[in-house]
Order: structure tokens, then sequence, then C-alpha cells
């Protein structure tokens, strides 16, 4: 952090408030500040912060939302996730940093283009394909989110959204499926000792951001349809994978 210039600060700054207020006003954010930090931060530090940040700020969401969690939705999909964790915490242990950012890249990517096109060609996917969401949603969300501190909320909405569940719960349920993430590959990071000094001083400064975003975001009703927001925000996260290719 003290190399960063004050512009670089500044973005920082306007990265957290727009993820977290578009959190806060959606339920979506996570995903989206993660590769925007990434430009600036070592991922390697930016990781376990993002993990924090990630129980913190579902901590905060449940807090109202709690009484609309799918329960059995949660326990069908939480013990592959357990062995996604285990593969993802080999996978940041052993690879560099800018391997990481890389693949993070292609991550994005693979993510931009799959929902630009689940949202050009809706109700596309094949019914086998539904049935096959559950372990592989689960698997990917607990290593991805564990190599990458984010994006794992990407597989929660694919289990999800095969299981048709209802608006109010897809939001709480996100949120208690990503809080309980948050717990296992945190307690995975405190065993490997990636939870270093500027990790902490990074959330301690992040953490006011984060909850100013998520303030504001509850309480301003964007003035934009549901499609159009997705559609920004596949954009964006296109944008900004490709960048991190050559990171």
């Amino acid at each position: 952090m003290a190399d960063l210039g004050v512009f670089e600060i500044a973005y920082c700054v306007l990265v957290m408030l727009l993820a977290y207020g578009l959190r806060g006003s959606t339920g979506f954010g996570g995903a989206l500040g993660m590769p925007l930090l990434a430009l600036v931060l070592p991922i390697k530090v930016l990781v376990p912060v993002w993990t924090l940040l990630g129980f913190a700020s579902s901590a905060a969401i449940l807090g109202r939302d709690r009484k609309h969690i799918d329960y059995r939705a949660m326990v069908a999909f939480m013990p592959w996730c357990a062995v996604g964790i285990v593969i993802g915490l080999y996978f940041f242990k052993s690879l560099d940093g800018r391997i990481l950012t890389r693949a993070l890249g292609v991550v994005v990517l693979l993510y931009a283009l799959q929902s630009l096109v689940a949202l050009m060609r809706p109700g596309a996917m094949p019914s086998w394909l539904r049935r096959a969401i559950e372990p592989f949603a689960g698997i990917l969300s607990g290593g991805v989110g564990t190599m990458f501190g984010s994006m794992g909320s990407i597989f929660f909405a694919m289990y999800l959204d095969a299981r048709a569940v209802a608006k109010d719960a897809f939001r709480a349920t996100t949120s208690a499926m990503l809080l309980l993430l948050c717990i296992a590959r945190g307690v995975g990071y405190y065993a490997v000792g990636e939870f270093t000094l500027e990790a902490w001083i990074m959330f301690a400064a992040a953490f006011p951001l984060m909850l100013a975003g998520i303030y504001v975001g509850d309480r301003i009703q964007v003035n934009i349809s549901e499609r159009a927001f997705r559609k920004l925000v596949c954009v964006t996260l296109f944008v900004c994978g490709i960048p991190l290719l050559f990171k």
C-alpha cells in the first residue's frame, strides 16, 4: 500500500464504493470489485483481504435478510464447496501472484461471455446440464473463491438459478453461502500464513468504505432495468479481464 500514489488510492476508494454500493442495492458487487482492484494491488495480499470483506459484508446484509435463506439449497451445496476449498488452497499456496492474476483474467472473461450468452438466449441450458450443476458449481465456487478471494458467488448464482430460487431467497441465500465460504477459506488462509500485517492494514482501510457502500446502496433505487444492469456488468467484467491477462 505504501507504493500506491494518490490517483491509485483514489481509484481504490471509488472501486470499493461502486462494488459495495452495487451489492447493497442489488446483491451483486464482489465479482466486479475484485478484478478492478487487482489492476493496482498485489493479488496475494488482496485475496485474504477480500475474504475478510466478504465475511463482513455478508454479515451486514444477513442482519435483515436472514429470514429468506433457503437452508435446503445450502445443505445440498456446501459439501461440494468444501472440496473446492481444499483444491483452491493448494493452488493458491503453490502458484505465484502473476499466474493467479492471469488465471483470474481468464475466469472473468469466461464468466462475462457466459453471462452475455445467457442474456441473449434465456432458458437455453439443457435439463441434464442443470442436474449436473450442483457438484460442478459447488467445487468451482470453493476452488475459485479460495484462489481469487471473489468470484465464488458466480457459481452460487448458477446453482440457485438452476433450482429456480425466488428473488428474496436468492439474495439472502447467496450472502449466507458466501459467509460460510469466507469462514472456511479464512481458516485455511490463517493455517497457511496468508493473513499478513499488510493484509490486516488493508482490510482496516477498506472496511469503512465497504460499510459506506452497502449503506448507500441499500437506500438507493438504481434507475436501470435488471437486464440492462446485467449487460453493463458483463461488459465491464470483460473489459477488466483483458488487462489482467497481461499484468
